[in-house]
């Protein structure tokens, strides 16, 4: 049987910008010299028990990386699966938080598919635009670029304590705020400060996105993990054992890739790790332009946190 990589070879498809050459956040496929449609899905099971800020948080994720591709989303499709022994009130509120977030993008939801199924799902099948020349992606790294990052992270090992019934309120709002932000500004921004390379941080963890913008880009990154923010209450969390099988699974694949300094506390390790669901923008950014894309974030009421630099080489290595 023919391997499906030699089936879809992208010298075939010249219009694919985006989606076989290798990983990215989405796909994209010019239409014309001027606009080329970004392609992206995601969904999974409840995050949080409040039905409508789980639609919500479900689409801020699934749209991010249409930002992370410096598009803007228009138009999304839901997905859904759903037991036929729950309310259908709880199905309405998903739908309504997801439309409400697609609508503070932007964007319309216009319809989608649903399916019964033993356990909830939800997500969007999400498309954007973005002009041809203006696409970012996970390759462009330089040596000399400034990484910065929009979010804290944590999402992971707070929402394993909150399952736990083990976390505190505060800390559990304080990630649910934190999800629920857009990166459609922080994206604008970038582009105005012409970052070589941007990815979201879902569920790789930092590590695992970083890993792959340093691979496709051909650079190594150097991260300060005393500079990694990180949301209230994490440390204690992954201290406490509240780890996720996903971060195992993300430390496993990122071994021969990633150099932690003893000096690194064990629990920050495993934040750096971490899955994180609808995280920010991981940015590299020209060194010249690093202080202004700071300075307009927060003036903007964003959050912005200046983690490493790129070097030529390969790899990631964390420092303390």
């Amino acid at each position: 049987m023919r391997p499906l990589a030699e089936s879809f070879r992208p010298a075939d498809h010249p219009n694919l910008l985006v989606g076989l050459a290798g990983p990215d956040d989405a796909a994209v496929w010019r239409i014309n010299d001027d606009v080329a449609v970004v392609q992206t899905l995601d969904f999974f099971p409840p995050v949080v028990d409040d039905p409508y800020v789980f639609g919500a948080v479900a689409a801020a994720n699934a749209m991010s990386d249409v930002y992370a591709m410096g598009g803007e989303v228009v138009l999304a499709l839901n997905i859904v699966a759903f037991p036929e022994d729950l309310p259908a009130s709880m199905l309405v509120d998903i739908l309504r938080g997801g439309a409400e977030k697609v609508a503070e993008g932007g964007g319309v939801v216009a319809g989608g598919h649903t399916l019964y199924d033993k356990e909830p799902k939800y997500g969007l099948c999400v498309m954007g635009i973005v002009h041809p020349q203006g696409i970012f992606t996970r390759g462009g790294a330089r040596p000399g670029d400034v990484l910065l990052l929009t979010k804290a992270l944590g999402t992971g090992i707070i929402l394993t304590a909150a399952r736990e019934e083990k976390v505190e309120p505060e800390h559990l709002e304080s990630a649910v705020q934190s999800m629920l932000l857009l990166n459609r500004h922080p994206s604008h921004l970038a582009r105005e400060a012409g970052a070589h390379a941007v990815t979201d941080v879902t569920g790789f963890g930092l590590l695992g996105h970083a890993g792959e913008l340093a691979k496709l880009s051909g650079v190594a990154l150097v991260l300060r993990a005393g500079a990694v923010p990180v949301l209230p209450g994490a440390v204690e969390y992954a201290r406490r054992g509240f780890l996720t099988g996903g971060g195992s699974r993300n430390r496993q694949a990122l071994a021969e890739a990633v150099r932690v300094d003893p000096a690194v506390p064990a629990e920050v390790d495993d934040l750096l790790h971490d899955p994180q669901t609808s995280g920010g923008l991981l940015m590299a950014v020209p060194k010249r332009r690093a202080s202004w894309l700071e300075r307009r974030l927060k003036e903007d009421g964003f959050s912005c946190w200046r983690i490493g630099h790129v070097e030529e080489g390969e790899g990631i290595t964390v420092q303390p």
